[in-house]
């Protein structure tokens, strides 16, 4: 192996590795690497390390300009590190980097990744379903009304393990209808309802899931219908609603605060 690096150091292999390399940079890196075998071999194991991260990690992954700049960040301790461990060192820092922003819970590692991505997609679906079935109906749309929200809260939240409130969406316009008990991924769940002076109607869904993996505010869209769910620590939310998304991105967020005050 030809070991002159005056042209090619340590950090251009692995931003080639990682494909941070621009055109003509790159065309430069494989020319080297045609003259130095060893050194090839040696960045095509760090790029299997790194395609073998994405692969058990893919399903969680999400994009977040912080993550480049971590790695970036970390340029010093790749020279200190030897053979493949750079570049899994800098799949798994993309990885830490979606923890540290909210991206992902502190229980994946110790969960069942199939059971974790299977609880998350359940969530809004079972959102919608119980939008569909419950806002509908007229004369029972809750089991138990906002006359008794005392009552309410604590029925649900005993079931349910968990210190609930009924948000007061007032100032957004939509007073509290009343709520009922429901299945959410085979568990007692919780479903509040609200209602505005038109009587276009919105739902909370609550769930509990001791696999749940943390995440941030995500959105799904059924024609007119679309749902803001997130995922803190074991319990699951999601406020469906057919208004504008903006509108109910607000109303999610302060669900949000007023659950976790």
């Amino acid at each position: 192996m030809n070991t002159d690096k005056t042209t090619v150091t340590e950090d251009d292999l692995h931003a080639y590795a990682d494909g941070f390399l621009g055109e003509a940079e790159r065309q430069r890196i494989e020319a080297w690497l045609r003259d130095n075998p060893a050194a090839a071999e040696e960045v095509r194991q760090w790029q299997s390390q790194a395609e073998g991260l994405r692969s058990l990690f893919g399903d969680y992954a999400r994009t977040d300009e912080r993550d480049r700049r971590l790695v970036a960040d970390a340029a010093p301790v790749r020279r200190t590190l030897p053979g493949w461990l750079p570049a899994a060192a800098a799949g798994l820092l993309l990885f830490l980097a979606g923890t540290a922003t909210g991206l992902y819970g502190g229980r994946l590692l110790g969960a069942d990744p199939q059971q974790q991505v299977s609880a998350l997609e359940d969530l809004p679906a079972q959102a919608k379903s119980a939008y569909l079935v419950y806002t509908s109906e007229v004369r029972h749309p809750v089991e138990v009304g906002a006359d008794q929200e005392a009552h309410l809260v604590t029925w649900l939240g005993k079931r349910l393990d968990y210190k609930l409130r009924a948000p007061d969406l007032t100032k957004d316009g939509f007073r509290l209808v009343g709520g009922r008990l429901l299945p959410v991924s085979g568990k007692a769940g919780a479903m509040l309802m609200y209602e505005d002076d038109n009587g276009k109607r919105l739902t909370v869904l609550l769930g509990r899931n001791p696999d749940n993996a943390e995440t941030s505010f995500r959105f799904v869209s059924n024609g007119p219908l679309e749902t803001f769910y997130w995922i803190d620590g074991e319990i699951g939310y999601a406020v469906t609603g057919e208004i504008t998304r903006a509108r109910l991105q607000q109303i999610a967020e302060e669900c949000y605060r007023q659950f976790e005050s």
